[in-house]
């Protein structure tokens, strides 16, 4: 079995709209299990997926060169 992720909306009906096609030819049932957040989030975060992943590359090639900040040292 084979795992997609992607990100949709439901429409006014209810049919889930998916925001890119999946390249999927095989005409097979499939299973579908929708994410829904328990609140809606006023403010959406717009950071994209790739944004996210370069910016975890970069931490974990600071901290593997030694350029950390020690917990101690961190404030909220």
């Amino acid at each position: 079995m084979k795992a997609f992720e992607v990100m949709g909306k439901f429409d006014e009906k209810g049919q889930l709209l998916l925001d890119k096609p999946l390249e999927i030819h095989a005409l097979k049932q499939v299973r579908v299990i929708i994410l829904v957040p328990d609140e809606i989030e006023s403010d959406s975060d717009d950071t994209s997926v790739m944004e996210i992943k370069a910016s975890l590359k970069t931490a974990l090639q600071e901290a593997k060169a030694g350029k950390r900040i020690p917990l101690e040292k961190l404030t909220l």
